[in-house]
Parts: structure tokens; sequence; C-alpha cells
């Protein structure tokens, strides 16, 4: 289960948050408690691990107690963190002591003006060093680059994710590695963090989600190959790096491994096993629809904040019991009617309308 605890975050990644991106009010944003409840709900119905999402989930500054409480939960196997690296290296020794399993690293460039123009901020020789630290104090480290076009004149146009290329003669349907703001064109220095550092460097098909559909994407297969082309000796790695749908590869000399997710041009909703937790408390089956449940309403009860005293001594009675028990029906159900598939390939299908920062990336 993916758990956002804030829509909140200190970059302005154009395809995510931008500026002008409006925030969910404070009281409707689920406790620690509130988190922690759902959480061992769902270690009742089978959930294993965890992943800390925002936002920036670094920017809410109970996050690394949250850890710990997550970790304290009967039955939670691994709890994990996605984080834009900004403030991770104050973190560390913080998110260490409380348990965290691995973390990972959004970092969509190393060319430093390209991460200015996608995040609207210069921090990249922060994120870069907090990376180093990580790997220092023994933390499994995932950095994850979304492949899409970024620079200026990228946007797409109105249509289908997968055939937006093939309609305006670029994007996916074409590959230009001199393209300035192209993942096919920074590649190369990203994966060379995976050269110099035991790290998972993955490819991420953009989600045409929010911001999202207003870049082009760039299928990662199409990264492979021409991966393949200068490192021949590339080879699939088998071993088990995490829980999701990422398919690595390794590259003779590399400390690290290469992988790529194609959530749009290589659907894998049949063996998909997430559901999402936004910070307002919706649990959702799947990014691309908006349908889901309001854990937040059985939690609160009616109430507009959460009370002081839950789930500490009210779940303790008869009313706490009878909470928990609509609770875990809840999520239940949701999880029984998660959708078959997405329909990315056909955007008049998709409901979900709100951005990546809001549902928890």
């Amino acid at each position: 289960m993916r758990i956002s605890i804030t829509d909140r975050c200190n970059l302005r990644c154009k395809y995510c948050m931008p500026k002008g991106t409006g925030h969910v009010k404070q009281r409707e944003i689920l406790s620690l408690e509130e988190i922690r409840e759902i959480a061992a709900c769902g270690a009742g119905l089978g959930i294993r691990h965890l992943k800390i999402t925002g936002g920036e989930p670094l920017v809410r500054k109970d996050c690394c107690r949250l850890v710990e409480m997550l970790k304290a939960v009967p039955g939670i196997e691994t709890v994990t963190m996605t984080t834009n690296g900004v403030l991770l290296e104050a973190y560390l020794k913080p998110l260490v002591k409380a348990g965290i399993d691995g973390i990972n690293v959004s970092l969509d460039t190393l060319d430093q003006s390209l991460y200015q123009e996608i995040t609207g901020q210069d921090r990249l020789g922060q994120v870069l060093q907090a990376i180093h630290q990580a790997v220092e104090q023994g933390i499994a480290v995932k950095v994850n680059a979304v492949a899409a076009e970024f620079g200026e004149g990228k946007q797409m146009p109105e249509g289908n994710a997968t055939d937006a290329g093939e309609k305006e003669g670029d994007g996916a349907g074409t590959w230009d590695p001199k393209k300035k703001g192209s993942t096919a064109r920074n590649w190369r220095e990203l994966a060379g963090l995976a050269r110099r550092l035991p790290v998972d460097v993955r490819f991420i098909e953009i989600m045409p989600v929010g911001y999202g559909k207003r870049f082009r994407p760039i299928d990662p297969e199409r990264l492979l190959e021409e991966i393949r082309r200068e490192h021949p000796g590339m080879q699939k790695d088998e071993r088990i790096h995490g829980f999701g749908p990422a398919v690595y590869y390794r590259i003779p000399g590399y400390l690290g491994s290469i992988g790529v997710i194609r959530a749009v041009h290589g659907k894998f909703c049949g063996e998909c096993n997430r559901v999402r937790l936004t910070a307002q408390g919706f649990l959702k089956g799947c990014l691309c629809y908006e349908d889901g449940t309001d854990l937040r309403a059985f939690l609160r009860d009616g109430a507009e904040r959460p009370g002081q005293d839950w789930p500490c001594r009210r779940a303790e009675g008869t009313k706490g019991a009878e909470i928990q028990g609509r609770l875990k029906e809840a999520m239940k159900k949701a999880i029984w009617e998660k959708p078959a598939a997405h329909c990315f390939e056909r955007l008049e299908g998709m409901t979900e309308q709100r951005g990546m920062n809001a549902i928890g990336g």
C-alpha cells in the first residue's frame, strides 16, 4: 500500500505540481494515528509492504515518527519512502533509527539547468549528496527517473498517451537522442549512477495523470534498446529488487542495476498489487479512475478533525471496535473492487482528474 502523508512539496516539478497548484486544508490530512490504524487494518487483510509518499513526505515534520509507528504494526514487513531528496540528508539518521527499509529518490536528470527547469529550483547538488550519504548509511536506494520530454515546446496535444507520438511525429513514436530536455539525451548520465554506486536506476514511463498529460512520453523500451547498443553484455537481472512491476538489468562492471517500468506501453495491470491511500484518507485501486473509498469518514465518525483520543482510548471501547470493524470491511471492499486495468491508452475513459501530488506519487 502506498501511503501519501501530504500533498505539499518543496519543489515545483512541472509534470506533477507546478507553481500555482493549490493545497488541501490541514484538517483534512490524516493524522499519524489514523494512518497507523489504516495500516493495521491493511495488515490484517494481508498487506505486508508500505511505501510513504507525498507530495514530498519529508516536509511533514513527524514523518520519521510515522516510520517508527508503521514498523511496529504487527504483520508489516517493510516500510520504504519516495522522496525528491532535497531534505533527505538531514533526515537520514532519524530515518535509519526509525527503521526505514529503503528509499526511492525521484531524479529525472543530472543536467543542472534541466533539473532547475523541471523542478523550479537549483537543488541537484543536495540531492546527489543525499544519495551518496544514503548509500554510505547502508540504505537500499532506488533512483526514479521519469521518461519524457521536458524541454520547452515539448508539451503534448490532447489525445491518447500511446498515440501522441505517431500523430505528431514526436514523443513515444520517435527517438531523437539529441533533443534537449529529453530522457533520450540524458539517460547515460542517469545510468552512470548505477555504474558508480550500488543503486537501482529506474526509467519510468510518464503517467498521463494531472499535469503529466501535458508532456510527451518516452517508452522506456526505447531506452533499453539504446543501452543494449552501447552495452551488448547487458543481461536481465533475476534478483528480487522489490515487490513492484520494474524489470531489471545488469551491465558488466556496474555496481547497481538498470530498471524500467512501462506503465502505459507495457501494460502490467494483471500483475498490479498496489492500492493507494491519499493524504486525505481516500483508498484508491487504480491511478486511472476516481473510484475509491473514503476511509477518513469511518475513522472520524462524522467529526471534522481527528479526535485526540482516537485510536488510543476510544478504540478500547465498543464504539472503537465498531469503527474498526467498519473500516476493515470498507478496505476489504475497496481492494476486491480494484479495477481490472487502466485505460491510459484511451484517455477519454479516464475519470481521475486530480494531480499526482493530491493522489500520492
